[in-house]
């Protein structure tokens, strides 16, 4: 019964160790990667983001014809330098 104890801590060290720290980072490995429904829904994201992106620069464009003043108008009692939006010259 006493011989036994060593060679179970031998094999557990050796061999259930390294088993047990390899199979965590097969898992871990695997979970961090990208499915491709996950890099199509970026995809489809990242146009509908550019899209919106050249909805916005085309209503500012067109307010910005009409109307030369509107983002002071849009932000009253703020200054040039606390304005989110600043004027493209």
């Amino acid at each position: 019964m006493h011989d036994i104890a060593p060679v179970f801590a031998i094999v557990c060290l050796f061999i259930g160790l390294p088993w047990l720290v390899f199979h965590y980072i097969t898992r871990w490995k695997t979970a961090a990667t990208l499915t491709s429904g996950d890099e199509k829904l970026l995809d489809d994201l990242h146009e509908a983001a550019r899209r919106l992106d050249d909805r916005l620069c085309t209503i500012e464009r067109i307010m910005t014809a009409e109307n030369p003043d509107w983002r002071q108008q849009c932000l009253p009692g703020r200054d040039a330098s606390e304005r989110l939006l600043v004027d493209e010259k």
